[in-house]
């Protein structure tokens, strides 16, 4: 007996204990899922999920923009995804004097549907196992490089085979750490023009403050439409492409949540790690989180302070911002999280009983040595790790950082070719500096890059910084306000004017004894750098830890394994859930949220808690329309104890028949280590109430056409 606790002690790191936890691939949800599913209220079959021959569940789920996802929810191709999921494109087609950001924006037609520069769907279209084909081609006696080498070729062959000559996107993806691998066919539609997005006093409502909490009070939801051409294929934007026609769409429900509904949810996670190891866990608390937190709020303290002075700066740096902002408290909450619940302590735990296992004598041969290995390797590279997410940090928040070096690649083919092939590059060059010269703020960009650089070359004191910043950082005693102020004197790179300047008379020599231009590149080499010790280091986890999910998945082989979220459509399922009783939330039960906890939070001309005029007198009069719960209030988020990570931004929260009640935008903060270990009692998915949706858009909005597309079940 006392073998058989040690033995499920061991596994509970990875297997699916509930219902509940889990993002599962739609083509086994018959398998694996379907009758789990119908006890909960599910009343659709597995083929009305995903069907390849006709049209399922599948077809109206898009990847919104290659970070979140959307919902079809009309025959004329609208989509719906989250307010923050269309934040960066709703940034862009916004000035300071039609700010759609702060006031919003309704279509009042389709040709008023305003198209971004850049903005894509992806619809999923089929997917398969080829695991058995792809691990054929490799043998224990390769060396990773040589796997690697192997594995890429018989990849490019499965994708070539399966794009239809370019129609499809294909792409094979690994999962368990590399014992399985599935490919996935796509079809991309570009041509995607924002139809509507409430003010950000409500779409954001809560901001920061209330960014991963609850009780929220959030109408975080934006539309958009797709077009095609006439034929219904993917084209280029033309006045003369047509909504798409889609194989489905959602109908939405105006009835309402309960708690213990059925509740099922579609999208594209971004990642998890649930089967990190105990050392990755400790180094992410102890070293690499800490330093992607201090970077990232650094950045942000610098960014707001010339924000707040000007409108069109605000607007520039918006959806910048608000990335840098959602990950920096995603970061400490993930500190918190799994500092509190002692998450490494009880994978190590769990790695103990897997290292008797592996050292039988069966198992000794091939996964003696696992452990011992991942240990080893997270001992060795935790002051890189710190380095690497500090340098990082530094990356991510200036674009002074690595701009130079990307187009300093172009300027140096420039000055390099002969007259007639600078003629040829010049276009192309000429679009890249308009592209990314044309909302720089340089007084912003001058401050974030110094701090950074400051608190890159003093804080990543465990590891070799990069050479150049070393050299600045002696030079000027670790002043680099003084360096960046001299080297902005200088550098070609810091406007449009100076890089005209270089294209009328270049020069390879300019061009090298650039400060900036010698910044960035030292930037990237070090952020790109392996020495042979750290690649053999690579290679040797690698190889352990493919070993560690084998062996754990060997040992208990008659379990239900779901893979690590990867971007890839997935499919989990739960209830409408409630937390305890929280006296911040009016709400009888702790669940839901309404529009009179929204107006509680209201303060005027707050950046995060204010709210449009339209909408409080609007709440005094009571004036919800068809949308009121049949108990009177005006509902705005709900919550469910479904599975999801980044990436299920904005994917459709679905009842038992398949019908729109909600779009999930968030998780709680309690339960933040759910990226490495699903907690049964604290995870929720936060989630848009459609009936709230529906009343921004219907009633507050004047948008009723809009509205009027969709099929809607009363």
């Amino acid at each position: 007996m006392k073998k058989l606790v040690l033995f499920v002690t061991m596994f509970i790191m990875v297997l699916p204990v509930r219902a509940d936890e889990g993002m599962w691939f739609l083509m086994f949800i018959e398998r694996l899922n379907h009758r789990d599913m119908q006890k909960m209220g599910l009343q659709l079959t597995a083929e009305e999920i995903y069907s390849i021959n006709n049209h399922s569940l599948k077809d109206a789920i898009v990847q919104f923009d290659g970070g979140c996802t959307a919902e079809i929810v009309s025959k004329d191709g609208l989509v719906l995804t989250n307010h923050h999921c269309g934040y960066d494109a709703i940034a862009e087609l916004s000035t300071p004097e039609a700010n759609y950001l702060k006031n919003g924006f309704w279509a009042a037609s389709r040709k008023d549907e305003l198209k971004p520069k850049s903005l894509y769907v992806r619809f999923f279209v089929r997917m398969d196992d080829v695991s058995k084909r792809i691990l054929s081609k490799v043998n224990d006696k390769m060396t990773e490089a040589e796997r690697e080498k192997a594995i890429n070729e018989e990849i490019a062959l499965i994708e070539k085979e399966n794009n239809e000559g370019g129609k499809y996107t294909v792409s094979v993806r690994s999962f368990f750490q590399g014992n399985e691998y599935y490919y996935f066919v796509y079809q991309d539609y570009t041509d995607v023009r924002l139809v509507g997005t409430p003010p950000e006093s409500i779409g954001k409502f809560g901001g920061d403050t209330d960014n991963w909490e609850w009780p929220r009070h959030t109408g975080d939801f934006s539309m958009f439409r797709v077009y095609a051409d006439k034929d219904g294929n993917p084209a280029e934007y033309s006045p003369e492409n047509v909504p798409l026609k889609p194989k489905h769409y959602l109908p939405v429900s105006l009835n309402g949540v309960q708690e213990n509904d059925f509740a099922m949810i579609l999208g594209y996670p971004g990642r998890t790690n649930r089967w990190m190891p105990s050392g990755g866990i400790e180094q992410n608390v102890k070293y690499a989180y800490p330093a992607w937190v201090e970077s990232s709020k650094l950045g942000m303290d610098k960014m707001k302070v010339h924000m707040d002075k000007n409108d069109k700066v605000r607007l520039d740096y918006a959806s910048q911002y608000a990335g840098v902002a959602n990950y920096w408290k995603n970061r400490q909450g993930m500190i918190d999280a799994l500092t509190k619940h002692k998450t490494a302590a009880t994978k190590a735990k769990a790695e103990a009983e897997f290292n008797k296992w592996a050292n039988k004598p069966g198992n000794k041969e091939k996964y003696g040595n696992v452990i011992a290995t991942l240990n080893n390797y997270y001992s060795k590279t935790n002051e890189k790790a710190r380095h690497d997410n500090y340098l990082v940090g530094l990356l991510r928040t200036s674009a002074f950082a690595a701009l130079p070096y990307s187009m300093g690649r172009g300027l140096d083919a420039y000055a390099s070719a002969d007259d007639a092939a600078r003629q040829q590059i010049l276009p192309q060059l000429q679009a890249a500096i308009d592209e990314y010269y044309g909302n720089l703020y340089e007084p912003l960009e001058k401050d974030v890059l110094a701090a950074q650089l400051k608190l890159y070359a003093t804080k990543s004191t465990g590891y070799k910084i990069a050479p150049y910043v070393a050299k600045i950082g002696a030079e000027y005693n670790n002043d680099f306000k003084a360096f960046v102020d001299k080297a902005f004197e200088t550098s070609i790179f810091t406007t449009k004017e100076r890089l005209g300047e270089f294209i009328l008379h270049p020069s390879l020599e300019v061009l090298k004894a650039d400060p900036l231009y010698l910044l960035s590149n030292d930037l990237i080499a070090q952020y790109r750098a392996k020495s042979d010790e750290q690649a053999e280091l690579d290679a040797e986890f690698s190889r352990a830890f493919r070993l560690l999910v084998q062996g754990m998945r060997e040992a208990n082989p008659d379990a239900k394994y779901y893979p690590d979220a990867n971007s890839t459509l997935r499919l989990t399922y739960g209830k409408v859930r409630s937390l305890p009783k929280d006296k911040r939330n009016d709400a009888k039960v702790n669940y839901y949220t309404t529009m009179k906890g929204e107006v509680a939070k209201y303060k005027p001309n707050d950046e995060e808690f204010d709210l449009p005029k339209k909408l409080l007198e609007m709440y005094e009069k009571k004036d919800f329309g068809r949308y009121a719960d049949k108990d009177g209030y005006m509902p705005v988020n709900f919550l469910t104890d479904n599975d999801i990570t980044g990436g299920n931004s904005g994917s459709p929260v679905l009842n038992g028949k398949g019908e729109l009640i909600g779009i999930a935008f968030d998780g709680n903060i309690e339960a933040m280590a759910g990226d490495v270990i699903f907690d049964k009692d604290l995870q929720r998915t936060i989630n848009v109430d459609i009936r709230y949706v529906l009343w921004i858009i219907d009633k507050f909005s004047g948008a009723k056409h809009i509205v009027d597309e969709m099929t809607i079940v009363k």
